[in-house]
Formats: C-alpha cells, structure tokens, sequence
C-alpha cells in the first residue's frame, strides 16, 4: 500500500506548502531530505466520547505540528477506535501489522504515540516493529515534547527544569535502555545474572543522584524569584501575567504591549523561559503609571506531569500575578477546546484559585470580517465580568481594547476606601494618587480628605487613616491580628483576597 494512504485527509508527500494545526510551515524538498522520517498513532478512546475533549483527528493534527517543530518528517499516520488500550501494546495486533506495513514502506524508523506509553508498551512495540537490530524507535507525546523543550530551553534556569522532567521521565524506563543486557540478567543462567541487575541498579543510583542535585539548583533559583517578586511587591506595581495555549502569540502580544522585543516565532514552545518587562497603560483610567507584565511557557492539551513538576517554579510567576491576560488563537477552529484546556491547566496550577483575566482573542488579521463577528458574538456567551477583546499583534489593530480592558481588570481589584490623611504626611496623599484612583479630595481642619479606591496593600497600610476603619474591627474570626500570628505579610494577604473579591481561606 502507498504510503499517502497512511497520511491525514488532504495531505500528500510531495507537497512543498504543508499546514498544521492552524502553523503554516514551508519546506522545500531540499529541506525535507535528512529529516528523521517518522509515523503518528493516535486511539479515540470512547470513554472520551461524552467529555468535552480533542478528538482523535485534531490531537493528531497537534503532534504532527509538535513532529514538525522538532525536526523530523511526518510520512504517516494511523488511528484505531478503542474501548480501551490493549495493556501489552496501547493498540490492537491488526494496528501493529498496519504500522509495521508503513514503516517498510516509506523507510520511517520513528514512531511517536499520541499517548503516553507506559515501560512495557514501550518495549513491546519496539520489540513488534523489529527493535533495535532495524534502528526503529518507539516514542510518545511526553518523549517528543520534551525534546522539543531541550531544544529551546535557553537559560539555566530552563535547561535545568527540562533536565529534571527527562530524568523523571526516564527513571522509570532504564530496563528498556539497557535490554542489551538483559541475557545477563537471567535468561543467560547461573554466572549471568549479576552484572546486567547491577548496572541497572547503578544507573538508578545515579539518576536518583542526579535528580537530587537538579532539585537543589532550581530549590536555589526559586528562593531567588522570591527575593525579585518580594521586590517588586514593595514596589507596589501590579503584576501581570500572559498565559494561554502554545503558538497562540502570547510573546507578539507581550512585545505589543510592553514594546519589548523577546522572540516571537510561528512555532511551537517558541517561548520556554520566562521575561518580565515594565509596561505603561495609556488612557482616561491611568491607575498608576505602568505595570510589571510577564511572559511564560505555553500549555498544550496532554500536557506532561513531569513538565508541571519541574516549571513549578516558572509557573510561580502565574500565581503571584495579579490579572492573567489569556491569550487565545482566534484563528484556531479548536480556539474553545485550546481554551478550556488552559483553564484545566491554570487551575490546577492555582490551587483552584480565581484570577481576574482578560480574554486577548488574538491574530485577527488572519479572520475574514465574517469570522470576525462569529469570534466577537461568542463573547457574551461567556459568564461573569471577564474582558474580552479582539485584537492582533501583527497590526496592532485592537490594542487600544485590550490595553482598556486590562485597565479596567486591575480596576476592578481596587478597594474603595475614605481617608483624612494629616497635613505633615503629605507623602501619602502624593501615593494615593500615584496608585489610586481619587474621586474626591477637601482640606479640612484635621486634614486631607480623599475619597478614593487604592490597591488593597496600600488600603492595609494607611488603615489608621481610613475613616471607615473600626478600631478592633479586626477582633472578628477572620480579619487580620485574630489569630495572634502578627505576620504582617498574613494580614496583607488578607486584605487582598478581600479587594479581588475572594473569600478568605
């Protein structure tokens, strides 16, 4: 059987101009030639036929564009419909039979399951498709995602956390790399057992030792974020962070609002480390004159626990945020799915957490005028007071929106409060128009009264000032100083869970 027979609906092999997943990647032959050839294999569990998930077909279309960007050439790609996966092999033996039948056609030696494959499935297949005597491998999605983000991890602090989620990974896999060993470990008899177990046991040791060391370095480095976020809480300038799917442009819009210039690439993962950078909010509501805005890693449907794991730390970045700006591919079919798949994410990153967001829908350059309205007419089916704006990075068109919207976010956070400031403190009326909005300001004999919203640090700190503070109203069960701990960062704590609405745990 040719091997076009194997590739998705409208793709064909000789094609210079191929698309996936909404990335359009040009490759001449030239190109082409070399790149390691390799085959997907996707299941439709049926048990994900009811949930509100990735087809088979669109996840497959996901690692075809993962394949792409980490270098090789996709030559095939089977799907099979299972109740469940077949414990020996995830897939049917008639799947294996087809496989093998495309990989001797089309001379791929590489594999890669949509799915995460467990040790003895790994093993299995490889062992079915010829094993190491014919060169082929088998990988899955976790396999394939990490090496793309050892490809692209540039800092230490990235090149450390993508170590530990490899070595994670393949902990649990060091019988499959050392098979070649596997006559001396007991089918050879008595003589031949030793050597083979003991070096296993060695390479355990030694990944265990090195796991142990990554984790001291990135232990390091977060105490180090902590001292910069703690430096910049003193600083009083909100914190804003750009989250969203991978590839949905989150860096072009980073660079638009920040008119910073980190690399914005049509590729996946393109951004594994995070940056940080000042950005002004022009407009009538001038909270303060600019906020601290944050770019991180994108998300992907199935992504690796052991990537959460190892980015705890640059995901940090995403809890102490103030307001997320959720970028989102408007041009994307599966925008909603990619979505809601962010959200899964977020609140598992969060501890189930609120955040205010802004929805940034973003290359609307790419959207006939049509499409257009059906993307803004989505909008007021979503629920609460989330901003939603349209906009595109590439031209710029709708900046104005989001740069409103993101100001009204970190508006809606502020805590409206009346202070009688002393004259001889003049310093504090001078920040409260810094940080605040004031709507309302009189000399008066005792002193100056402003009737303003602050940020709820600031509302905490000038608490003697406020004329609607009650001395000992912090007796109650869960105001500040009633459970003796006198942890002035608790107490700021408390007032912010209190100013973005949240109850306060």
């Amino acid at each position: 059987m040719a091997a076009d027979a194997y590739l998705p609906q409208g793709m064909e092999l000789d094609r210079s101009e191929r698309i996936h997943y909404g990335t359009q990647v040009r490759l001449s032959q030239t190109a082409l030639k070399g790149r390691e050839k390799c085959v997907t294999v996707g299941v439709q569990l049926k048990s994900r036929g009811k949930q509100e998930s990735f087809t088979c077909a669109q996840s497959l279309d996901e690692l075809a564009a993962l394949a792409e960007t980490a270098g090789m050439q996709l030559v095939g790609t089977v799907m099979q419909a299972l109740d469940a996966p077949i414990a020996s092999t995830y897939i049917g033996s008639g799947k294996v039979s087809e496989i093998l039948s495309v990989l001797q056609g089309t001379g791929a030696k590489t594999v890669i399951f949509d799915d995460e494959l467990s040790p003895a499935q790994q093993r299995n297949l490889e062992r079915c498709f010829g094993g190491e005597a014919k060169g082929i491998k088998v990988i899955d999605r976790t396999a394939l995602i990490l090496d793309i983000f050892a490809q692209h991890a540039m800092t230490r602090e990235g090149k450390l956390q993508v170590e530990l989620a490899i070595y994670n990974y393949r902990l649990p896999r060091l019988t499959r790399m050392w098979k070649h060993l596997e006559r001396q470990s007991g089918a050879g008899g008595v003589g031949l057992r030793g050597p083979g177990e003991t070096q296993l046991e060695v390479d355990r040791r030694l990944i265990e030792k090195k796991l142990t060391y990554l984790k001291r370095q990135i232990d390091a480095i977060k105490t180090h974020r902590t001292r910069q976020r703690s430096a910049r809480k003193r600083l009083g300038v909100p914190l804003v962070a750009i989250v969203g799917y991978t590839n949905a442009g989150k860096s072009s819009i980073f660079n638009a609002l920040s008119s910073a210039h980190v690399m914005a690439e049509d590729m996946l993962f393109a951004t594994l480390d995070t940056k940080t950078s000042i950005a002004e909010l022009p407009g009538s509501l001038r909270l303060q004159p600019n906020i601290l805005l944050t770019d991180t890693v994108g998300f992907i449907s199935k992504l690796p626990t052991n990537l959460v794991a190892a980015f705890r730390s640059t995901l940090e970045e995403v809890a102490e945020a103030d307001v997320l700006v959720h970028v989102i591919d408007a041009s994307n079919p599966c925008r909603e799915l990619q979505r809601k798949t962010v959200d899964r994410i977020l609140a598992e990153i969060l501890d189930g957490e609120q955040k205010p967001q802004v929805l940034v829908y973003n290359k609307a350059d790419l959207l006939s005028v049509e499409d257009q309205r059906v993307v803004r007419a989505q909008f007021v089916k979503k629920q609460g007071d989330t901003q939603q704006v349209l906009v595109s990075a590439k031209t710029h068109s709708g900046l104005e929106d989001c740069f409103f919207a993101l100001e009204q976010a970190l508006r809606d956070l502020m805590m409206p409060v009346d202070f009688l400031i002393p004259f001889d403190q003049g310093q504090l009326v001078t920040e409260v128009h810094e940080r605040g909005i004031v709507e309302k300001m009189e000399h008066r004999s005792a002193g100056t009264f402003l009737e303003c919203s602050v940020p709820a640090d600031l509302a905490f700190r000038l608490k003697a000032y406020r004329l609607d503070y009650v001395e000992g109203e912090d007796e109650d069960e869960d105001a500040p100083g009633a459970h003796d701990v006198g942890d002035v960062v608790e107490d700021e704590r408390y007032w912010k869970q209190l100013a973005k609405k949240r109850p306060v745990l």
